[in-house]
């Protein structure tokens, strides 16, 4: 099989606009969960959770500051973690290093659904961490560079490719900029779905396992058209 026919199938798997979307509904969903249920801390958003932690440090409310340290912790190794996995299974043939990394991801959001609020620091620290796994992992739309977990960028990226269509109408332009626009209403889907669901008394904590769903769904999805091992 050549690279460029493994390439090709790749794309596929994990590029596509339908996969995009479940991921984008996946990350909304886990940033207010965490808000929500886990004592107002963010689980993407760790540009939130950097404003936040400096304010409480320079307060010397140092207990404060550490609920919004430790999620920035894991998100950095969740980071390390996933180009790890990549550099050693990129070229697994039972299973896809992406689905590996999906897999991991549901299995410690599952988990997170049974953590009681007395070990909220630690639930939302493995939610960073999972969230940092995929935006690492899941960086191309249709070949677009997005995020998955967050909206700034794509933001930026969508208003940019609206001015350049403003500009030279090029299709691919307006291609481009219904892609970002998408994924991040699709985000806001999420949030707004996992903001509800969070405060609703009977659901609480376990919320989180909707998340885990949207991602299954993603998982399976990867094995259309993948490629045959002869």
């Amino acid at each position: 099989m050549s690279l460029i026919h493994e390439t090709e199938q790749e794309k596929q798997m994990s590029e596509a606009f339908v996969n995009s979307a479940f991921l984008a509904l996946s990350g909304g969903f886990q940033d207010a969960y965490t808000y929500f249920t886990r004592e107002e801390v963010f689980s993407n958003a760790q540009t939130g959770n950097v404003v936040l932690m400096s304010q409480h440090f320079m307060c010397g409310q140092w207990m404060e500051g550490l609920r919004y340290l430790f999620p920035i912790l894991a998100f950095a190794v969740g980071v390390w973690v996933a180009e790890q996995i990549q550099g050693r299974f990129r070229y697994a043939k039972r299973l896809h290093w992406r689905q590996g990394i999906l897999l991991l991801e549901i299995i410690i959001l599952f988990v997170v659904g049974f953590m009681p609020t007395s070990l909220d620091m630690a639930a939302t620290a493995l939610v960073s961490f999972a969230c940092a796994m995929q935006v690492q992992t899941f960086r191309k739309v249709n070949g677009y560079s997005y995020a998955s977990t967050m909206c700034i960028g794509n933001l930026r990226s969508g208003i940019a490719a609206l001015s350049g269509y403003v500009r030279e109408h090029k299709s691919s332009q307006a291609e481009q900029m219904l892609y970002y626009f998408g994924i991040i209403f699709l985000f806001a889907l999420g949030a707004g779905l996992g903001g509800v669901m969070s405060m609703h008394a009977a659901i609480g904590i376990r919320a989180i396992w909707v998340s885990c769903a949207l991602l299954l769904i993603s998982f399976g999805l990867m094995f259309i058209d993948k490629p045959k091992v002869s």
